[in-house]
């Protein structure tokens, strides 16, 4: 007895899901994909407070976004460390 195109559509879905499941991830293991996580948002931090810095006009406002940027740095210093070491 010939399959209807529905039965053929669910087993090609099911073979895509477990050929998913077993291929390996290209990603990296899980603790290198938190760290560029992290190190995203810092950027992204980074990048927030040097605009900011750039229309800072009050001394203690440019104190702060200073030592603001400095810990981003160093923060990202801290992630990028391992790695080039």
């Amino acid at each position: 007895m010939a399959r209807g195109w529905e039965s053929k559509s669910v087993e090609s879905q099911q073979e895509s899901a477990a050929a998913g499941r077993s291929a390996p991830s290209k990603r990296g293991d899980p603790q290198s994909r938190v760290g560029q996580q992290a190190r995203g948002g810092l950027e992204l931090s980074r990048t927030r407070i040097l605009r900011e810095l750039a229309a800072a006009v009050h001394p203690q406002h440019r104190e702060q976004l200073e030592a603001a940027l400095l810990y981003l740095d160093t923060k990202i210093a801290e992630i990028d460390g391992p790695k080039r070491s």
